[in-house]
């Protein structure tokens, strides 16, 4: 079938000259399937990944970003990689952000004593670099 319609395409428009591609020397196989260029990672995995990110961001943009890939996740980020992204916060100098990172863990987390638990665990981090929750921000 695509003989015959690369006949027509020529009688078609005599003057188109058709000349075989010329093959690459060294072929390198693409992979195009999104499932296979992510592997399953455990959450140990995802854990030390988040940390070593979050410790290697220099600005604000980056621990943003971070932020925003991480809790993009169908899953609550382990303490340690809160406690990271909390000094990589306030190593850029974002008191806000910081305070966002526990706005993300309240979302998070499916009933109000996960969330106490991690603020429990967590409060040593957060007196050490003066952060405060929304709610302790904001007593009516």
């Amino acid at each position: 079938m695509s003989q015959r319609m690369l006949s027509s395409v020529l009688r078609a428009r005599p003057n188109v000259v058709v000349r075989r591609a010329a093959t690459p020397a060294l072929t390198i196989p693409h992979r195009f399937s999104s499932s296979d260029s992510h592997s399953q990672e455990t959450f140990e995995q995802f854990s030390d990944r988040y940390v070593a990110f979050f410790q290697g961001a220099q600005d604000l943009f980056e621990v943003q970003r971070g932020l925003n890939n991480c809790f993009a996740h169908d899953l609550v980020p382990s303490p340690g990689v809160v406690e990271a992204a909390l000094r990589a916060a306030r190593r850029v100098n974002d008191y806000a952000t910081a305070v966002r990172v526990f706005e993300g863990i309240r979302e998070k987390v499916e009933n109000k004593q996960q969330y106490q638990a991690y603020l429990e665990e967590l409060k040593p981090v957060r007196e050490e670099l003066g952060i405060d929750t929304k709610e302790d921000l904001y007593i009516s």
